[in-house]
C-alpha cells in the first residue's frame, strides 16, 4: 500500500491546507529548530510549506524536521515540505502567504523589506535590525504594502511580564518615575582572538551569507559552527549583530517600553560607558546607560540579570526572567484588573497571535514599528557609549540634535549584490 505524501484535506477539515496560512521559514538555525518550527507545527491555522537557508545541512535538516513533525501529528508519511536555497524563490512563490525570518541579524531588514514588496506577512526575529537607519527604512516600506508584521518575541506573552505591564499601564504605582533593566553577560563566555581563515564548507554559501555585510574572509568562528547548533560566533560580531544590548535587550526594552507607553517613541537624551571586546569577537562586554525621555521618566540600562523595574509616586513592580514578579506592596500584586482597564494576561503566544493576525487582518501585539523603536533604545545607548558625551535625540526626525558624529553612527552602508535600498 502506497501511503499519501501530500497531506489530504479531510485531515484538517475545515482548517485545510488551501484554508490555512501557508509559511516558509527562512534562516534554519538553531532558533528556528529549536522553538520556532515546533510552534508552527502545532499551529492549527498556519502550517509551514517551505524552509530555506544558505546552509545545505541546515535546510536538509529543517525539511526532515518539518516533514517527521507533520507525519507523527497527522498519522501518515509527509513529505510536502519544500527547499529553497535563494530567498528570492521564495519571495516569488505564490503558494507562500507569510515568511518567519530567522537568519543572522544582518539580514533581518533586507529580507523584511523583499518580504514586505513581495506581499508576505513578516513575523521577524529580534532584534529587527543592526542600525536605527535600515530599523526606519523597513518601516516606511511596511506603511506602503500594509502587510501584517509581528516582532518575534515571546516575552509579552510570559505570564508575569504581562501581569508586570497589566499593573503598570493600570496606574497600580502611580505616575512612572523610573525604569530599571538589565540583561544577562554574553552567553558565549570569553572574547575570542583573531581567527586563521579556514577553507569555506562545501554547504554552505558563504557569500550569500554574508549578504548586505561587507566580504570577509571566513573563519568557523564568524559565522556558525558546521553541522551543529551552537550559540553561533556571528552574535559577537559587531559587523551582523549589535551583541547583548540588542539580542536581549529586544526582549527587555521591549517590556520596558510597553510598561511605559512610549512604544512609538523615544528619549530625548542618552548618555553612558562601556567597554567592548577586542578580537573578532568585539561587540560590548559591559554597559551603563542613562535615558530621559521628555516627560522626565529616566530610564537606566545595564548587563546584570535580566529584569525590568517600575518606579512610580505609589510604589514599585519587578518582574525578573523567567517568572518572578515582586511589588512594593500585595496590595499592587494582587490588585485585581477591572473589565475596563488595560488587559494583556490573556494574550496569545507569539506564533499564534501573529497568525491570528493575517487571518484576521489585524495588528499583531508587537507590530515591526514598536519593535523599531524597541531595538533603536538599544541602538542609541551603543551610539552614546561609542561617541562618550551626552546625547540629545529628537525622537520624531529620529535624528541626533547638535552632534553631526552621533548621526553619523545611525546608518551603515550596505554590500549591494543581494540587495539594494
Amino acid at each position: 500500500m502506497v501511503l499519501p505524501t501530500i497531506v489530504p484535506s479531510y485531515v484538517f477539515g475545515k482548517e485545510a491546507p488551501s484554508n490555512r496560512i501557508n509559511v516558509a521559514m527562512i534562516g534554519c538555525g538553531r532558533q528556528t529548530v529549536t522553538p520556532n518550527i515546533p510552534q508552527f507545527l502545532k499551529s492549527e491555522i498556519g502550517q509551514i510549506l517551505a524552509v530555506c537557508d544558505v546552509d545545505k545541512w541546515r535546510l536538509d535538516n529543517a525539511v526532515k524536521q518539518v516533514n517527521e513533525g507533520y507525519s507523527k501529528s497527522k498519522g501518515f508519511t509527509y513529505k510536502g515540505c519544500k527547499a529553497y536555497s535563494d530567498f528570492r524563490d521564495v519571495l516569488s512563490s505564490k503558494e507562500i502567504d507569510a515568511v518567519m525570518i530567522a537568519t543572522p541579524d544582518h539580514w533581518h531588514v533586507p529580507l523584511a523589506i523583499e518580504a514586505a514588496k513581495a506581499g508576505k506577512h513578516i513575523s521577524l526575529e529580534k532584534p529587527i535590525s543592526t542600525c536605527i537607519g535600515h530599523g526606519r527604512r523597513l518601516v516606511e516600506v511596511l506603511k506602503k504594502t500594509h502587510v501584517i508584521t509581528r516582532n518575534d518575541s515571546e516575552f509579552r506573552t510570559l505570564p508575569k511580564f504581562a501581569r508586570a505591564v497589566e499593573l503598570v499601564r493600570n496606574g497600580r504605582i502611580g505616575k512612572i518615575q523610573k525604569i530599571y533593566l538589565a540583561v544577562p553577560a554574553e552567553l558565549n563566555g570569553n572574547a575570542l582572538p583573531p581567527q586563521p581563515t579556514m577553507p569555506v564548507p562545501t554547504e554552505l554559501n558563504y557569500d550569500m551569507w554574508l549578504g548586505p555585510a561587507w566580504e570577509a574572509p571566513y573563519t568557523e568562528k564568524r559565522v556558525h559552527a558546521q553541522k551543529a547548533y551552537g550559540r553561533p560566533g556571528w552574535m559577537r560580531v559587531d559587523s551582523y549583530c549589535n551583541g547583548m544590548i540588542s539580542n536581549w535587550g529586544a526582549h527587555l526594552m521591549g517590556i520596558a517600553q510597553w510598561g511605559n507607553n512610549t512604544e512609538y517613541t523615544g528619549p530625548v537624551e542618552i548618555e553612558g560607558n562601556g567597554d567592548f571586546d577586542k578580537g573578532l569577537w568585539n561587540t560590548m562586554n559591559r554597559f551603563e546607560i542613562h535615558y530621559t525621555y521628555a516627560n522626565g521618566v529616566e530610564m537606566f540600562f545595564k548587563i546584570e540579570r535580566p529584569y525590568v523595574r517600575f518606579e512610580g509616586t505609589e510604589g514599585w513592580v519587578e518582574v525578573e526572567y523567567p517568572d518572578k514578579l515582586t511589588a512594593s506592596s500585595d496590595a499592587i500584586l494582587n490588585s485585581e484588573i477591572g473589565p475596563n482597564e488595560i488587559h494583556f494576561s490573556t494574550a496569545l503566544s507569539d506564533k499564534e497571535d501573529f497568525l491570528n493576525a493575517v487571518k484576521k487582518r489585524r495588528p499583531s501585539m508587537e507590530p515591526l514599528e514598536t519593535a523599531h523603536r524597541t531595538i533603536s533604545m538599544c541602538q542609541l545607548g551603543l551610539i552614546a557609549v561609542k561617541i562618550g558625551a551626552k546625547l540629545k535625540w529628537d525622537p520624531v526626525k529620529e535624528d541626533f540634535i547638535g552632534d553631526n558624529a552621533a548621526s553619523a553612527l545611525i546608518d551603515r552602508p550596505i554590500r549591494e549584490k543581494y540587495f539594494k535600498f
